[in-house]
């Protein structure tokens, strides 16, 4: 069902605009309750994980070496626009170089309770605003066995497209869910068994290796910059930390930046 477009305003195409402007995309997504992704190998992800195509974006380059084909191998009978190099910068903002975007239907989450039934390592992420953060987080907690991931209220889009590329189509892999209500969003996962292990640059908390795992762990992760709240540090079973070398601690590098601090704390404690 290739469809020729050839005006970067066609409304057809409204799904895709300005894919740079973080504002404009989280109203438009929310009210039409759609995300967009990123190549053929992100949209097959999306497929697979139950999420319908609403239409596809693609230029004609890409038509010629059969694109749209192999996508329609796993998304069915879609609508596929096709156009120039040029109109398709005109209508997300910047040039396109992963062969097709698709406009996918957002599905429902689950809630918190219902996510952690028949979990024991899980990531709980406390507003972290940056998607290119959360998508790497997911691509780690993917490759090092995670099985859920919980957002705070504030927390980044994992289905914004930065969030969806950084990961790989990881956020496709992870189950995830998101609290409702900060303030005691750790009390219903502690009342569901788990040991919440908050993770902090702090000298006095346990480093990872000498931490005695539970049944069920619960990794909490804090912000870029202020890293985790003092009330979830205070509401956390147990602070935990990474050892730095001296050598490092000498010239004041006391943490890491969040993406590295989950790669390492998510081998360290979650992979036992």
């Amino acid at each position: 069902m290739l469809i020729q477009v050839e005006d970067a305003a066609d409304p057809r195409l409204a799904d895709y605009v300005r894919l740079r402007d973080m504002d404009l995309r989280k109203s438009l997504e929310s009210e039409h309750g759609l995300f967009i992704a990123e190549g053929e190998k992100v949209i097959r992800r999306a497929v697979g994980a139950g999420h319908p195509v609403r239409s596809i974006l693609t230029t004609a380059k890409w038509v010629e070496r059969g694109l749209p084909d192999h996508i329609a191998d796993v998304a069915g009978e879609t609508t596929v626009y096709v156009v120039s190099d040029q109109v398709m910068a005109g209508v997300t903002g910047f040039p396109v170089h992963r062969g097709a975007l698709a406009s996918m239907g957002r599905t429902a989450l689950p809630e918190v309770r219902e996510l952690l039934n028949g979990t024991r390592r899980i990531v709980v992420l406390e507003d972290l605003t940056d998607h290119g953060n959360v998508g790497a987080i997911f691509r780690c907690a993917a490759a090092l066995g995670v099985d859920a991931i919980v957002l705070s209220p504030r927390c980044a889009d994992p289905l914004y497209r930065r969030s969806v590329k950084v990961s790989m189509g990881a956020v496709f892999a992870i189950p995830y869910a998101r609290m409702i209500d900060w303030h005691g969003g750790l009390a219903e996962i502690r009342a569901a068994g788990f040991r919440t292990l908050a993770l902090t640059p702090d000298q006095s908390a346990t480093p990872l290796d000498e931490v005695v795992m539970a049944e069920r762990v619960a990794l909490l992760l804090g912000s870029e910059g202020d890293g985790l709240s003092s009330h979830w540090l205070k509401e956390a079973d147990q602070p935990v930390r990474i050892s730095m070398s001296p050598a490092a601690m000498e010239l004041g590098v006391d943490s890491l930046n969040v993406v590295a601090a989950a790669a390492i704390a998510c081998h360290g404690l979650l992979r036992r």
